[in-house]
């Protein structure tokens, strides 16, 4: 196991991509400011006992089973592909994903048991394995690091394993989804034996903040007092709705959270039963 100071965290997350930019988003939002400089592999953190360390995706989740990172954000895909021992602390909401099996357009195929006997391209060789052998399909695999999506094209496979989100790609190679093996998406894990907990804690309750108020808008609107009842069975809140007093004793004042993709339609709602001056504010931060 690797050795490290016992007083210092260490956070891993992807060096480079996507990930490494939604990563540094979620941290810098969540108040843990670092800066890397000249591609260093780390970075302190401001004001707390941890520092960043930055890591090849895939490996996130097999450095911190063994130590040598306390916490780590990866996609649950390479999680589950890995099969670390490690505590998944928060499904982050970020970098959403499936992972399919895909086959030609014109392919007859209709069922992952008729795979039996043919050739699977892949990165996911473990979480293919097991899906295909739940559906009785002993398969040959060929595993991949590169563009698995060209290589049914190019005579390799029969057909594929690979992580699919729009379509497009598939389409533009003329193949389809056969069956979908999983959902996933971007999540924050957690060394079991994690010494510095109460820092690990704190840095978790930090990002949850994050997390749900990405989820959510405050709404404020003016509402006839007689239609407060009405308002507040359609904007509850989250315990229950700000509602203050106006100078006209006739209206009263709500605030309150509303899930940010129902917000057209509360608007809406609100604006049928006589409320005005109706407001969405993004939230950026929050302690439920």
């Amino acid at each position: 196991m690797t050795q490290q100071p016992t007083n210092i965290l260490r956070i891993g997350i992807p060096s480079k991509g996507r990930l490494s930019e939604l990563a540094c988003e979620l941290l810098q939002q969540a108040g843990l400011q670092f800066r890397r400089q000249d591609r260093s592999l780390f970075a302190r953190v401001s004001g707390l006992p941890a520092e960043i360390t930055f890591l090849r995706t895939d490996d996130i989740p097999v450095l911190c089973a063994e130590g040598a990172i306390d916490l780590g954000i990866t996609g649950s895909d390479l999680l589950e592909e890995s099969e670390a021992d490690v505590l998944v602390r928060l499904p982050l909401g970020v970098g959403r994903c499936r992972l399919a099996v895909c086959i030609p357009a014109d392919s007859e195929v209709t069922d992952p048991a008729q795979l039996d006997g043919k050739r699977v391209a892949t990165s996911f060789p473990n979480t293919t394995r097991k899906f295909l052998a739940k559906n009785d399909a002993s398969v040959r695999l060929v595993q991949l690091h590169g563009s698995v999506e060209v290589m049914i094209s190019l005579g390799v496979a029969d057909a594929i394993v690979d992580l699919v989100e729009t379509g497009s790609t598939l389409a533009a190679n003329r193949m389809k989804i056969l069956t979908e093996i999983g959902q996933y998406e971007t999540v924050l894990i957690q060394n079991p034996q994690c010494k510095d907990t109460a820092t690990a804690d704190r840095i978790v309750r930090r990002l949850e903040g994050v997390v749900i108020a990405r989820d959510y808008s405050l709404l404020e609107y003016n509402v006839p007092r007689t239609k407060l009842a009405a308002a507040e069975q359609i904007t509850p809140g989250f315990n229950s709705p700000t509602v203050s007093a106006l100078e006209d004793p006739a209206w009263c004042s709500v605030r309150c959270m509303v899930r940010r993709k129902e917000v057209i339609s509360v608007m809406e709602q609100l604006e049928n039963i006589g409320a005005s001056a109706i407001l969405e504010t993004p939230i950026s931060n929050c302690r439920l």
